[in-house]
């Protein structure tokens, strides 16, 4: 079957950014077509099952309004619909998981109900439309434009021709860049691409990208047995140990990011185990629901995902491979995180000296996947726009940035900050944790060099794989999308390109003041920058 659908802009990706972007454009009046691989939009943040990280000042400054009202909404969420302890209700930042890393921690169903309820009036309206379970399988193009996208439900089979004046590519691995011919670049470069102090020395490697993590949930019950069956290949998980760690990968021994010095991991809070960063313990490090917020009965224990350096999979990229060898290594990194599971429930040491902590139960319920598992890996880098601006590290590091502030950039359309933080790579290298500079996303770095109705509105924007390391967590996604969304919209409006508003000073300035009204932050206050 082959249905046609028009809108005024077409979003491939139900990303953040992709959720961000409709957001933007239907609120400035135009129809959006919204597609998304999985059954839930939100990406990283939902389907990916990874909770918020941020930078420092969130709370006071450093995202987009419509971010904030996301965080409030999640916090309201949590309020309006569970038994909170009067000590919790009255956080003014409440945190539901009370996680180490991050201040708004939750469960990814509250998310995507928040979402939903974000877009409500523009879905309920008609003014946006949502394809789920939709993968692009095709681009029309004429010349530097794509006339239509074609998607295909992978539920159904049916395929769908999406067709409108402006397309945002918000998928997490950048998969409307090669169905459209768009340049673009993976994995790692060079130093003598790009100069930057931590690209390879040697030729790039575009198959060098960051490991990918197939989440899971699991809370833990003491005194019950919930122990799954064990995974076909536990035994090569069970004996493998990278050439650059300190042990086997299925053990509590681990790194420090930013030294490479083994660490032991504490799996409950209360040990003795990775000191450096106080009261982390691996069950409290990306925890959803501390039990102590919520009236007792409530939870059986405290609720986490499994996004630890034990299931970072980084054996094969899933990016710009055939499809047997991406299935391979979507299969191998879903096999990971069991093997990790199953390892916790029957082998992990305990300080009784006996193993396995049979309580770890498999929260099924929260994805409802076969498998239990998120429905979609979480993905690091995707494939990144040739655009008409790339961010280097020169531009964000400390070390290259003499008067302690991130290269100025004058076509800003929003800031951001995390440290330059890149995971075990599929080239077989360490950790590459740096500091990072609070940081402008140029307008620049949104636009493809030469395709002319195309934005990049997730990870896939004008980055190299270093600063992709901090451009990729959730606030600096959702403002990159939002502000794909609200460009598409404006260009419409004005009957202008998307190269023509960078470059024409008089457009870039009614576009940024556009932003600001709309509550974007363009530049970083100067209690932030040390001023």
């Amino acid at each position: 079957m082959l249905r046609e659908m028009q809108a005024d802009i077409v979003i491939v990706g139900g990303s953040l950014g992709g959720c961000a972007a409709a957001l933007a454009a239907a609120g400035m009046g135009k129809t959006v077509l919204m597609t998304e691989e999985t059954g839930w939009i939100g990406g990283q943040l939902t389907s990916q099952a990874v909770p918020p990280d941020e930078n420092r000042w969130i709370e006071q400054f450093g995202c987009t309004q419509s971010y904030r009202r996301l965080r409030d909404g999640i916090r309201n969420y949590y309020r309006r619909h569970f038994p909170l302890t009067p000590e919790a209700a009255a956080q003014a930042h409440f945190n539901p998981g009370n996680a180490k890393v991050s201040r708004i921690s939750h469960d990814p169903r509250a998310a995507l109900a928040v979402l939903q309820e974000m877009l409500a009036p523009h879905l309920y309206s008609g003014r946006v439309g949502v394809l789920p379970h939709c993968r692009p399988e095709q681009a029309e193009t004429e010349g530097d434009r794509i006339r239509s996208v074609t998607v295909r439900n992978t539920l159904t089979g049916t395929r769908t021709v999406c067709a409108a004046p402006l397309f945002l590519d918000a998928t997490d691995c950048g998969d409307l860049l090669p169905l459209s011919g768009t340049e673009y670049v993976t994995g790692a470069e060079s130093q003598a691409e790009t100069n930057e102090r931590h690209a390879l020395e040697g030729p790039a490697d575009p198959q060098d990208m960051q490991a990918i993590t197939h989440c899971f949930v699991v809370d833990h019950i003491d005194g019950e047995d919930h122990t799954i069956d064990k995974p076909d290949h536990y035994s090569f998980w069970q004996s493998f140990r990278p050439d650059f760690w300190p042990d086997r990968l299925l053990s509590f021994a681990g790194v420090r990011p930013s030294t490479l010095e083994p660490v032991r991991y504490d799996l409950f809070p209360g040990g003795s185990g990775l000191t450096f960063w106080e009261g982390f313990s691996l069950m409290s490090y990306r925890r959803l629901a501390d039990a102590d917020h919520f009236a007792p009965g409530t939870f059986r224990g405290d609720v986490t995902v499994v996004n630890w350096p034990q299931n970072d999979y980084f054996l094969g990229s899933v990016i710009d491979v055939g499809e047997e060898e991406k299935a391979l290594h979507l299969k191998g990194a879903k096999e990971l995180s069991l093997s990790l599971l199953y390892w916790l429930q029957t082998e992990a040491p305990r300080p009784d000296g006996a193993c396995g902590y049979p309580g770890f139960r498999l929260r099924r319920d929260v994805f409802g996947t076969d498998d239990g598992l998120a429905p979609y890996p979480y993905i690091r880098e995707s494939r990144r726009i040739k655009a008409e601006f790339t961010v280097l590290e020169q531009h964000v590091n400390p070390l290259d940035r003499p008067d302690g502030r991130a290269e100025t950039f004058r076509d800003s359309v929003g800031i951001g900050h995390y440290g330059i933080d890149l995971h075990p790579s599929t080239g077989n290298r360490h950790y590459i944790h740096l500091a990072a500079l609070p940081f402008q996303i140029p307008l620049g770095s949104l636009i493809p060099a030469r395709m002319n109705n195309l934005l990049a509105a997730c990870k896939n924007i004008g980055t190299t794989h270093i600063s992709n390391g901090c451009y990729r967590l959730h606030p600096v996604e959702w403002n990159i999308g939002e502000a794909a969304g609200a460009l598409a919209a404006f260009c419409l409006d004005r009957s202008e390109a998307p190269r023509a508003v960078r470059n024409d000073p008089a457009l870039l300035a009614d576009f940024q003041n556009e932003l600001i009204r709309q509550g974007f932050e363009l530049a970083w206050p100067d209690s932030a920058l040390g001023g």
